[in-house]
């Protein structure tokens, strides 16, 4: 591609099963494995001119650009992590030819050889609680178009209010508890920042946002965990995804740092 950057989607030991059939990276052909010191890194050669430091950084702020990078990253790990461990690394890590991912490997050794060793046979799951504090309470009889004075509007505005606020009230107990619960039933569990509605398109305000750690052979269980606590209640609601790779779970050699740290030259 006329460049010597790799981009490094994850960590992984040696392994000989192969990925899954039509798998690619950035590149549009399967990653590649460059070994070192008994670790791999996947890789994916990528243009300078989207990858190289100043450029990337632009391409971080086009959200278009992020999102189907992220898509395709995100496919590379579920792949890898579909037949091996995989340490996932952050978006957009780069690295300048084959000898900058070695560097990457030794500077990163402890750290990448400790969260294999912690991951392996781990799974991810994530669970959301969202408060839909547009939804009427159960009972409730439909009002009239429009109010007939002042006094209707403002006893409105105020039944609206105390129902939201019972909505968010129940949401924010059952949070409370699914989580108290789960992270007992998980190796590890982390609380993510709510998200943005207007940004995940999901209806309803995000109350939990959590990731839960839990041995693969025991995920029937988790599952069905948060199952039985699905509330039978209007404007409360649980959702559960995964099993994912333990993306919430890589710790620091994920890459925390911001994008001046994304390079290995």
């Amino acid at each position: 591609m006329g460049s010597d950057l790799l981009y490094v989607y994850a960590i992984v030991r040696p392994f000989a099963e192969p990925l899954p059939a039509g798998v690619c990276g950035l590149d549009g052909t399967p990653p590649r494995l460059v070994e070192h010191r008994g670790l791999c890194a996947a890789v994916s050669p990528v243009r300078a001119e989207d990858f190289d430091a100043t450029p990337l950084r632009d391409h971080l702020e086009d959200l278009d650009w992020l999102a189907a990078t992220a898509t395709t990253h995100q496919e590379v790990i579920g792949a890898l992590f579909s037949v091996t461990c995989a340490v996932p690394l952050r978006l957009a890590t780069v690295c300048r030819g084959e000898d900058g991912v070695r560097r990457l490997l030794d500077s990163g050794r402890a750290d990448f050889v400790s969260a294999l060793e912690r991951l392996d046979g781990r799974v991810e799951w994530g669970v959301k609680v969202y408060a839909d504090t547009g939804t009427a309470p159960a009972g409730a009889q439909p009002t009239r178009a429009r109010p007939a004075d002042g006094r209707e509007y403002l006893r409105r505005r105020l039944v609206q209010r105390r129902s939201r606020e019972e909505v968010w009230r129940r949401a924010d107990a059952l949070a409370r508890t699914l989580h108290t619960e789960l992270s007992r039933r998980a190796e590890a569990g982390r609380l993510h920042r709510p998200q943005n509605a207007r940004l995940s398109g999901e209806p309803g305000e995000n109350v939990l946002n959590a990731a839960y750690l839990v041995p693969r052979e025991q995920s029937e269980e988790f599952v069905a965990a948060v199952r039985d606590r699905v509330p039978d209640t209007d404007g409360v609601r649980v959702e559960l995804t995964g099993p994912w790779a333990p993306y919430s779970f890589a710790g620091a050699v994920a890459g925390e740092a911001g994008p001046d740290a994304e390079w290995e030259t």
